[in-house]
């Protein structure tokens, strides 16, 4: 079992998606999804320049993997079962315009991007991805992150990139610590730090906002990083 953390410097509410009780990566955080397995876990601890403060020593999400799908498998799955992850900016549910289903391969060639919170900009970093990530078994908590007991604190990842190997000897300690410490999973616990914010923008100013944050956060991920830090 690989236990991967990273800082989620965006929380919109996409990626992680928490909602109707699956959580999903299937968007940003390309290298942890081409690598991630079934059993691995998948770890967002807060930024100290969170909107709700420095939050970096605390988890917002922690996520079993308990299925992967291709991205063209994962959409073909929510038009079968799962629709809601199918966004739809026209609801005035929130959790349905952050849905992370924004990939339609119902025709051949390159898929079509849905309204959603990306732009065209972020496609390829997107498909580079190449695995939606699923849990059937995860913890959020968003706006109301949980607290890293200090011997787990060296699975902090403030810089770019995520950490893995490192975290190996951490691994089964977090996994016994999450889960005893917090009784319900597969709930929303908090809701993500940007929705207020969200909520108060035009859908394209939105679009265009989260777009272009995760972008960054994207690139800066990428950077290659030094062999033994992660």
């Amino acid at each position: 079992m690989t236990l991967y953390s990273y800082c989620l410097r965006i929380d919109h509410g996409a990626a992680p998606n928490p909602y109707w009780r699956i959580c999903t990566l299937v968007i940003c955080k390309p290298a942890i999804r081409r690598r991630a397995k079934v059993g691995d876990w998948v770890v967002g601890l807060g930024s100290k320049r969170s909107p709700i403060g420095d939050i970096s020593t605390q988890v917002v999400y922690a996520m079993k993997v308990t299925k992967t799908l291709s991205m063209k498998e994962y959409d073909n799955f929510c038009k079968r079962s799962l629709t809601k992850k199918i966004p739809d900016w026209t609801s005035l549910d929130f959790r349905r315009r952050v849905g992370d289903c924004i990939y339609d391969f119902s025709q051949p060639g390159q898929p079509r991007l849905r309204p959603s919170v990306h732009t065209a900009a972020n496609q390829k970093k997107d498909l580079s991805g190449m695995h939606a990530l699923l849990s059937n078994h995860f913890y959020y908590f968003g706006d109301k992150p949980l607290q890293l007991p200090e011997y787990l604190v060296p699975i902090i990842h403030a810089t770019q990139g995520h950490k893995s190997r490192s975290n190996a000897r951490y691994a089964a300690d977090f996994v016994h610590w999450i889960e005893n410490t917090v009784q319900l999973n597969n709930a929303v616990l908090g809701q993500p730090q940007l929705r207020k914010r969200l909520t108060s923008m035009t859908p394209k100013k939105c679009r265009t906002y989260c777009s272009g944050q995760d972008r960054k956060d994207d690139l800066r991920n990428e950077r290659p990083i030094r062999i033994g830090t992660h």
